[in-house]
């Protein structure tokens, strides 16, 4: 197999957060900015955002074969991992699956949800735009999303402090697909 350099990408990705059912952008703008309405640059990331996509499959066998006869998806798991390097509050409340932020003259503050377990989470929606093959843009638009690990924010002396995220991917319908990937053609 001949190898195409230009099928080769490296470089950043810019992430978008919107609320679970915003509005994407259509297949045709993949070269334009999503809608400031719908979805919002949650600014700098650090070490990459990455989509991860882990499938488990069962396996079907036989007494009569030594080898898998099969397997059938079972079940899967995606989600968009990535350390937010701007630490805002906003942030940090996305990062928490909602939450409560206040201001005035001189101040911004923060207090988590107190909800109970029954209460439905605030979903949201994510969004990051990178490179494809070919030099052309990739856009990569998962539809349902909650924040599901714990959250540090570490204060040290050698090193920036970020807010580590994995934003796990739920089933929306029959209809709409957990996500979608777009590459630019032209």
């Amino acid at each position: 197999m001949a190898v195409t350099p230009d099928n080769l990408i490296q470089g950043p990705a810019t992430l978008y957060r919107g609320n679970f059912g915003a509005a994407e952008p259509a297949d045709s703008a993949i070269n334009s900015t999503p809608a400031a309405s719908a979805w919002s640059d949650i600014g700098g990331t650090t070490d990459g955002v990455k989509l991860v996509i882990e499938n488990t499959y069962g396996e079907l066998e036989v007494d009569q074969i030594v080898d898998r006869v099969g397997s059938r998806l079972t079940k899967r798991n995606t989600s968009v991992e990535t350390n937010m390097a701007e630490v805002t509050l906003d942030n940090l409340a996305y990062s928490l699956n909602g939450g409560t932020t206040a201001s005035g003259a001189s101040f911004k503050s923060y207090e988590p949800n107190d909800d109970s377990s029954a209460t439905q989470p605030a979903y949201s929606a994510v969004l990051f735009d990178g490179i494809a093959p070919q030099s052309f843009r990739r856009r990569v638009i998962v539809r349902k999303v909650l924040s599901t690990d714990s959250i540090e924010v570490a204060y040290t002396k050698d090193k920036q402090t970020v807010l580590k995220v994995k934003l796990q991917a739920h089933y929306v319908s029959p209809a709409v697909k957990t996500y979608k990937i777009v590459d630019a053609s032209s």
